[in-house]
């Protein structure tokens, strides 16, 4: 699991995993344009099923200007998460510069009406030197 999510976050019982792929076919590094697709998975370990109500996420590219983005939900849905079961999305990020950083964090609300900030690690977007 570690190799293929190797960036993780606990908040209680709920763990984000995160791995980041460029995708070349999607940049354009002569138009200034990188793209990156990166795959979450958020595992509930707890008793009680939680939402994911909203995401909030800090991206900064290489010249150091960061961009919040926030919302409901992700990719369109609020799931619900199961204890013991998981939830997975896949998103992407474009950056003007060939490497980056995100990170967040998600609010859920846990079965007892308790609000949830749900960290999300921080992950490195680097295109690989060919693509620079």
């Amino acid at each position: 699991m570690k190799a293929f999510f190797p960036y993780y976050a606990a908040t209680d019982d709920i763990i984000v995993r995160v791995s980041v792929s460029f995708l070349p076919e999607q940049s354009e590094p002569g138009r200034g344009r990188w793209f990156w697709a990166y795959h979450v998975r958020i595992e509930n370990e707890g008793d009680a099923p939680v939402q994911l109500l909203t995401r909030r996420w800090s991206i900064t590219d290489g010249r150091g200007a960061i961009h919040h983005v926030e919302g409901e939900g992700v990719v369109g849905e609020q799931p619900v998460i199961h204890p013991n079961s998981s939830y997975d999305y896949v998103s992407g990020c474009p950056l003007n510069t060939s490497t980056g950083v995100m990170e967040g964090h998600y609010t859920m609300v846990a079965a007892d009406g308790r609000m949830l900030r749900v960290a999300i690690p921080r992950f490195a977007l680097v295109a690989p030197a060919e693509a620079e």
